[in-house]
């Protein structure tokens, strides 16, 4: 019974209502150009928050890379230092008569006036 009375009811076609359909579908309008413009914008936020998370452990992985490569690089030098005091050392000692002759007497078995060298196999 409803349906046939919804049937029968005609809509006016008054100023009034034009106006109001007018209104509705400006406003239909204004809400989906709403939801694209935030759709858009949620997707250049999401974009550059990848873009930046993307970036920032790329950069923490060559930082430490970076660190790591330091530490090793640190470790080489001291080694170098100590290398360096060592040879420095020789370098004196090897300017003193004495430790030249003792040397030669040592890897190639010369020998001082009236001196006699044994040669002695070391015990393993």
């Amino acid at each position: 019974m409803s349906l046939a009375r919804n049937r029968k009811i005609t809509q006016l076609q008054s100023q009034y209502m034009m106006q109001q359909e007018r209104d509705q579908q400006i406003n239909q309008r204004r809400k989906r150009g709403l939801v694209r413009r935030l759709t858009l914008f949620g997707i250049l936020v999401l974009v550059s928050t990848v873009v930046m998370v993307s970036t920032i452990f790329s950069q923490s992985s060559a930082i430490n890379e970076k660190i790591s490569e330091q530490k090793k690089l640190e470790e080489e030098l001291s080694h170098l230092e100590r290398d360096e005091k060592l040879l420095e050392e020789e370098i004196i000692k090897l300017n003193d008569d004495e430790y030249i002759a003792k040397i030669a007497r040592r890897d190639y078995f010369l020998s001082d006036e009236n001196e006699i060298i044994f040669n002695i196999p070391e015990s393993e």
